[in-house]
């Protein structure tokens, strides 16, 4: 899967280092669910990663750097519930990387997978309610602000607020 500037690639054991050097950065887990000092500890994410594509309940995939084939980050789908119709969307980029257009173009390819080949009716995020770059960044890309929910997760002893964004598929279709 292509647009100009970018390639997506599933995510396989292999990128343990790639995903390390992301999940290890505390610029970028700062406000996500996990952190991995230790390349030990990333095995658990690429568990996670395999577990997703093993149950069917979603799928992460690399993003690259058509030009340099270097990667910049990952984004995919979790939580994927078939009976509903919906899923839940994560991304994550190297710092290096931020701020550089590249979820406008790389998000139109995942809506495209989740809505035709997942039949997915809803795609949903789930954002800090602090992480006002990524609230941001979902509105650019379509995403409508549903409402919060207020202390619903415990991070480093303090509960925390969380923004719920979805996307509707004949949101998309427009």
């Amino acid at each position: 899967m292509k647009t100009d500037r970018f390639t997506l690639k599933e995510i396989e054991d292999r990128d343990i280092e790639l995903i390390h050097r992301g999940l290890s950065d505390e610029r970028v887990t700062k406000h996500y669910a996990v952190h991995f000092p230790t390349l030990e500890d990333t095995k658990e994410q690429m568990e996670w990663y395999a577990d997703l594509k093993k149950n069917g309940t979603g799928a992460w995939w690399g993003i690259y750097s058509s030009e340099t084939n270097e990667f910049c980050g990952a984004g995919g789908f979790n939580g994927l519930d078939r009976a509903n119709n919906k899923a839940e969307i994560g991304f994550w980029l190297y710092p290096e990387f931020w701020g550089m257009g590249i979820l406008k173009e790389v998000m139109p390819l995942l809506f495209q997978l989740g809505f035709e080949n997942l039949n997915l009716n809803r795609i949903e995020g789930f954002v800090e309610n602090t992480n006002y770059k990524c609230k941001s960044a979902l509105e650019k890309i379509n995403f409508s602000y549903e409402g919060t929910l207020r202390e619903c997760e415990i991070k480093d002893g303090n509960y925390l607020d969380v923004d719920i964004y979805a996307i509707l598929k004949k949101d998309w279709e427009k």
